[in-house]
């Protein structure tokens, strides 16, 4: 199987998606070349102390349900001394304002549990939520998969239900509930498609991840998110692959020759590396891709945990900071406007919580993020900062430092991260099936032996190595 001469096979790029596709790769016993830009293998897999030493922060990815969730991830088995997982006592909370009610909405492991706070609205959420969690893998896999017919079929009656409240937009789905707390927390999970709430799917978002929470729950790496990194680059160093970092890629041309390429890059930076050797329609068809708004974030020293105005809102690894259904709503369509809301959704992790091990004894960390127009150049920290002493007042005398990531400095740390957007893509409807262009098959480009896999393919962003998966599937096979 592996060439005397060389590589079988060379992968660009080293994200999450990068990884797996490398290993998937190397597991078929082809030798394999990883080249990486930066210093060190992750992408977004990545953890620095941002802020003091001794203060561990996620620069990217952090709460990773896909990863428990994705076919891809399933099949590689990693062990506990690989990869530790560090579940928080609640995976989600949404606290409300005093109109409101005051409380906040928790959002437990169990189904049961959660829907019994939501009164009159409990058998919707059983029947729309805890539905979707109870088909449990083979509907994860067709979602995951989502131009796999064979993963579809495995999933077909679990499917059908889903779609007929998936398609949805978040707004048409809210008004099957009948209460402000139930409309609510489906806001906050919809809010991660960063899609205006009137957009058709945008509901089937927020729909999977609350089940995910139920499911597989709202998972942390223990000691950080680039541990996981790591573990996927030890993996294809057993298998025989190599790795070369500080490696950047200007032109495909400057890469060992090799019969597979796989490029873990989004259509901007494929377009950039391949020159004039694309076909024109191609290269138009590519051109045509469309990014999704940006985030604006800010990573936080804590000398102790945040005084939340309910108080088991501390219990929550992440927190949805927005309010009101019609708040998050207003918020969401302000920023796919290009504005930027007075009052954003913000989306807080607290992974002390969970993990410890990431600040000094007796402090934490904490991040928070909100979405902004795509390259927005708007300093939102004193908006998010109002946002969190809404709901925990008090904050700020907490805060021992903190570090800002603008959605050009974002850029900066990865290539990727166009214009800030961290899912390489817009999410909405049409792109999803059309990701990067219209094709049942398409991480295949028109260059022979050559296939793109990053989160600008099916099934979109989130940490689940699909696209590197199902690429590397595609290049074996043909």
């Amino acid at each position: 199987m592996t060439r005397a001469d060389g590589f079988d096979a060379v992968v660009v790029g080293s994200g999450p998606n990068g990884l797996l596709g490398a290993v998937t790769l190397a597991g078929t016993g082809r030798r394999v070349l990883l080249v990486e830009a930066a210093d060190r293998v992750g992408g977004a897999l990545r953890s620095e102390q941002l802020t003091l030493p001794g203060f561990v922060h996620d620069v990217g990815a952090s709460v990773l349900p896909l990863a428990l969730a994705s076919p891809a991830f399933a099949g590689l088995r990693l062990t506990d001394d690989e990869v530790t997982w560090a579940h928080p006592r609640l995976p989600a909370a949404h606290p409300l304002p005093p109109e409101a009610g005051g409380d906040a909405v928790l959002v437990h492991r169990d189904v049961d549990t959660t829907a019994a706070a939501l009164g009159v609205d409990a058998g919707r959420w059983r029947a729309i939520v805890g539905a979707t969690a109870a088909a449990g893998a083979p509907l994860r896999g067709a979602l995951l998969a989502p131009l796999d017919p064979r993963a579809a079929a495995r999933a077909a009656g679990p499917l059908l239900r889903y779609g007929v409240t998936g398609a949805l937009p978040a707004a048409a789905l809210a008004r099957l509930f009948r209460t402000e707390p139930a409309r609510a927390v489906l806001g906050g999970m919809a809010a991660h498609s960063m899609l205006s709430f009137r957009e058709p799917s945008s509901g089937g978002y927020g729909t999977f991840l609350a089940a995910l929470a139920h499911s597989v729950g709202w998972p942390l790496v223990r000691g950080g998110t680039e541990r996981l990194a790591e573990a996927l680059a030890a993996r294809l160093l057993a298998a025989g692959g190599e790795i070369r970092t500080r490696m950047p890629v200007t032109d495909l041309g400057q890469l060992p020759s090799a019969p597979i390429v796989l490029c873990d890059l989004t259509p901007r930076q494929f377009l950039a590396v391949t020159g004039d050797r694309l076909p024109p329609a191609y290269r138009r068809r590519l051109g045509r891709f469309r990014y999704g708004p940006g985030v604006f974030k800010v990573d936080y020293a804590l000398d102790a945990p945040l005084s939340w105005s309910d108080p088991r809102v501390g219990d929550a690894g992440t927190v949805h900071v927005g309010g009101t259904f019609a708040e998050i709503a207003a918020a969401e369509r302000e920023v796919t406007k290009g504005r930027h809301p007075e009052r954003p959704f913000v989306l807080v992790v607290q992974p002390t919580l969970a993990d410890p091990s990431r600040a000094p004894e007796g402090k934490h960390v904490l991040w928070a993020y909100s979405h902004v127009p795509n390259g927005s150049t708007t300093d939102l920290t004193a908006r998010i900062e109002q946002q969190l002493e809404r709901f925990a007042p008090g904050f700020r005398d907490r805060v021992l430092a903190r570090h800002v990531h603008t959605p050009a400095t974002l850029e900066r740390w990865d290539a990727n991260l166009v214009g800030g957007d961290i899912g390489a893509g817009r999410a909405d409807l049409r792109q999803f099936v059309s990701r990067p262009v219209l094709s049942p098959a398409p991480w295949r480009t028109p260059l022979r032996g050559v296939y793109l896999c990053s989160a600008s393919t099916p099934p979109g962003g989130g940490v689940h190595g699909m696209g590197g998966w199902q690429a590397a599937r595609l290049a074996v096979r043909d």
